[in-house]
This record gives structure tokens, C-alpha cells and sequence, in this order.
């Protein structure tokens, strides 16, 4: 079929992403993105280091950013987002703002992180409590937690697998374990929500299911970057039955502990024996 008479495709919006130099799930931020929006994505260069609060300071160092943001300026993004975790909450409320500030300067477009998404979808949610879970040591755990606690919201329970490296192989198996048992109500009551961080941890699929069981919003690193993102672009990400980005699918929703059906098989234990992993 001859499509010349069409004369190209259509125009696109870009949105420019930062990533660190071990970033590896490319393919699930797409997955949020409607069709008339492009992904610029670029990395930070490597460094020899292990997932750290190391690594997290060398990854969001301001020159650093600045020359990532520029390596994007010739496809003129709208907008640029710095996705990692860790990387943004490492020098507190105050540090990741002026993470923005120098992507902002670097590129001279709007500029945002995955830790400053991630407080802007629990005041959309109206969130006062939440529950963790991440897949870092406890060191980097404990940072996220004090991230959330300077922003005014109770962490209520954390679950963390104490992983270094290639977290991107983490399955989603071993998600919705750490998810439910995150989610026990514990002396701090029930959470209003439940958060899936780092960035290179896969949730696309098990959040709509999550949700379901569990009865809370749940949302994720990566989802909340692409959520905040084209938000700023006056546009909606995509993604079949999540509370952040449908608000019909707020409704209904009870507290963990309450009576629900499962929608999911219970997760075998195995993982414990390969990784150090623990509950806060």
C-alpha cells in the first residue's frame, strides 16, 4: 500500500526523561504514554557503584544533570523528567526542588523528578498514610521514609528486599508479596495508599491488580514520573484501572484488612531465601 500521499506522521510531543546509566525497563514508561506524545529518553553515565545512597548522590549531582538535559535540547522536549527514585529523595524536600531548578537552567523547559511526582500524587490522592515498599538496602529504605515523613505523610509499614543491583529482574511475583505484606495494617493504623518504589522495579501490570485486592491506591515509581509528566503537558497518561490516572477507579475503595476477595494466587516465599528482605 503506498502511504506517501499521507505526507509523514503526525506531530509529536516530547517529553525528555533522565535516567540513570543502569535504567533498564525503557519499554514499561512507553506504556503510560498516549500515541501523540514522543519519549527523548537519556541516561547519566556509569559509575562502578552497587545501588547505594552513594550511587543516589553520584546519579543526581547538578553538572550531571545539566549535561544529560542537554544532550536533549536539539529534540526540544516540553518537559523533562529526571526518572529514579532514590536519586531524587537522596538530599531530602529541599534537594530534589533544586534538582529541578538545574534542569530547568540546563534546558530551559519545565523540569520535574520521581520523588517530587511521587508527593504530588499523594496530595491527588488526598493521601495521609501510605505503605512502602521498595526493593533497596535498608539505609535507602530508611531515606525514602524520612523523604515521605518531612512531607507530612505517615509511613504506616515498609517492605524492602535489600537488593544492589539488576533490580530490573525482580518479578512481579515477588512485587505483590512485598505489597501485601507491606500493606498489613500496623500501629500506625491502615494505609491510605500504597507505593511501588525505584524506577527499574517492573509494576505496570500488577497495579490495576493490587488495587483490586488491596482495596487502596497503588501506585509506582515509573507511573507516577509519566502521570506528572504529561500532566504538565495538559495531557493524561494511559493505563487500564489505576486510581492515579482514572479517577473513576477511586471508587469503592475500603481499608486493607477489610473483607475483599483476592484476585491474586498467594506468592511462594521463595525469594526470601535468595535476598535479604525485610518489613518495617
Amino acid at each position: 500500500m503506498d502511504v506517501s500521499f499521507l505526507g509523514g506522521p503526525g506531530p509529536q510531543r516530547g517529553v525528555g526523561v533522565v535516567a540513570p546509566f543502569d535504567f533498564a525497563l525503557d519499554r514499561e514508561l512507553w506504556r503510560w504514554v498516549p500515541d501523540e506524545v514522543s519519549l527523548h529518553l537519556t541516561r547519566t553515565p556509569y559509575v562502578p557503584v552497587e545501588v547505594s545512597l552513594d550511587l543516589a548522590r553520584m546519579i543526581s549531582e547538578h553538572e550531571t544533570l545539566g549535561d544529560a538535559v542537554r544532550t536533549l535540547t536539539e529534540v526540544t522536549p516540553e518537559v523533562v523528567a529526571y526518572a529514579c527514585t532514590s536519586g531524587s529523595f537522596v538530599g531530602g524536600i529541599m534537594g530534589e526542588r533544586a534538582m529541578c531548578e538545574a534542569m530547568s537552567r540546563a534546558g530551559a523547559v519545565p523540569a520535574l523528578t520521581t520523588s517530587g511526582a511521587l508527593l504530588e500524587a499523594l496530595v491527588e490522592l488526598d493521601v495521609r498514610r501510605v505503605a512502602l515498599v521498595t526493593p533497596y538496602t535498608v539505609s535507602v529504605t530508611r531515606s525514602l521514609e524520612n523523604y515521605v515523613a518531612r512531607a507530612g505523610v505517615t509511613v504506616t509499614g515498609c517492605a524492602y528486599m535489600g537488593l544492589t543491583r539488576r533490580i530490573w529482574q525482580v518479578t512481579y511475583r515477588e512485587v505483590v508479596d512485598m505489597a501485601r505484606r507491606a500493606a498489613v495494617r500496623g500501629r500506625l493504623g491502615a494505609a491510605d495508599a500504597l507505593f511501588l518504589s525505584c524506577t527499574n522495579l517492573p509494576t505496570y501490570d500488577v497495579i490495576p491488580q493490587l488495587e483490586a485486592e488491596l482495596r487502596i491506591p497503588v501506585i509506582s515509581a515509573n507511573q507516577v514520573t509519566m502521570w506528572a509528566a504529561l500532566r504538565r503537558l495538559g495531557t493524561r497518561a494511559v493505563g487500564p484501572y489505576q486510581a492515579l490516572i482514572d479517577a473513576s477507579a477511586r471508587s469503592g475503595t475500603v481499608l486493607p484488612g477489610q473483607t475483599s476477595g483476592s484476585v491474586l494466587p498467594e506468592v511462594p516465599r521463595a525469594s526470601e531465601e535468595k535476598q535479604q528482605e525485610g518489613w518495617t
